[in-house]
């Protein structure tokens, strides 16, 4: 048997009290690490999301109550998601960029009441489309890239003139970053950020999200446009030209099983990394929580600081709120 007294080596002495433990900490998680996703809708009163406890889809005055809690809390960013009615779905996605659509509206009223807020809004065509998908689709089913950038540079240029900060393109079409940047920048709106989602996964995690806006394909599914789980040297090719076309900000989604893509695009860039913690991987937390098989608080905490570990400056959780509380309480 080796004689203890007798190691030079002890890891232990850096974990003996809380005050070394600080010293040797790599990692940290605080409240400006977190965008608070937020869904919106334009009738009356909140609904709550079954498949998402504590998430609902918030009427004007509701999402004016969250966002000042969350500004309370210490969150300051927050991206919008509007539950668009059927009778505004169309095969053209024309809602997408209507002036006067819920998103420019809640923007509008968003920079009146909380102008220190950071709004960042989602730039992709399937909660405007009757079809279900990110981008338009053609009569024999493809979804059809440059057509749909097109459309995209209009959504965003109609966000920033209701007064996003950030635009933030999920829809991983081909080229949309650099034309997106192209026509900001032709209409004056130099100063607002894009944030790319730059490895955007066919993921089975977003169910819950689709189930909160009614946003699912109405038929065939995102493969042809969203990457392959199997795949991360794919992602830092997106990363690549995501970087020469302009973007400000790169994305990782979803995050939690997916930190190895997280790494990889943080050792290959010097621009700031966020990664979506999606509905999926919330709800799995909720439920095994409900159910008394996890500790919400410690495992909730636990998927972030990981998140954080593996390179993202920020993330985008459904727990934003509630673990700025619990960060703050100690």
């Amino acid at each position: 048997m080796t004689d203890q007294l007798d190691l030079p080596h002890r890891p232990r002495r850096n974990r003996r009290n809380p005050v070394i433990r600080g010293f040797a900490q790599e990692s940290w998680l605080t409240s400006q690490h977190f965008i608070y996703p937020l869904f919106i809708h334009d009738g009356t009163g909140d609904i709550p999301i079954a498949s998402m406890p504590g998430c609902a889809r918030l009427d004007m005055d509701g999402l004016m109550r969250e966002a000042q809690g969350a500004l309370e809390d210490g969150v300051g960013a927050i991206v919008l998601f509007p539950a668009t009615p059927e009778s505004l779905k169309t095969l053209g996605a024309e809602e997408a960029y209507n002036p006067q659509g819920l998103v420019q509206r809640a923007l509008r009223r968003l920079k009146v009441e909380f102008p220190e807020l950071m709004t960042i809004t989602d730039v992709a065509l399937d909660p405007y489309s009757s079809a279900g998908h990110d981008g338009l689709v053609a009569p024999d089913g493809r979804i059809l890239n440059d057509e749909t950038v097109a459309i995209l540079c209009k959504q965003a240029l109609s966000q920033a003139e209701a007064g996003a900060d950030i635009i933030a393109p999920s829809d991983m079409m081909d080229g949309r970053v650099g034309a997106i940047r192209s026509a900001l920048d032709a209409h004056g709106f130099t100063d607002v950020s894009i944030l790319s989602y730059t490895a955007k996964y066919a993921s089975a995690f977003y169910g819950p999200f689709r189930d909160a806006l009614d946003s699912a394909p109405k038929s065939g599914d995102k493969k042809t446009y969203q990457m392959d789980p199997a795949n991360s040297r794919e992602a830092l090719r997106e990363l690549e030209l995501d970087e020469l076309e302009g973007a400000d900000m790169v994305m990782v989604k979803p995050a939690g099983p997916y930190l190895d893509v997280i790494a990889q695009v943080r050792q290959a860039t010097q621009l700031p990394v966020a990664a979506y913690q999606v509905s999926g991987e919330y709800a799995m937390l909720k439920a095994a929580s409900a159910k008394g098989w996890l500790d919400e608080r410690s495992v909730a905490l636990e998927s972030l600081l990981a998140i954080r570990r593996a390179g993202a400056d920020a993330i985008l959780t459904y727990y934003a709120r509630q673990a700025a509380r619990w960060l703050k309480q100690g």
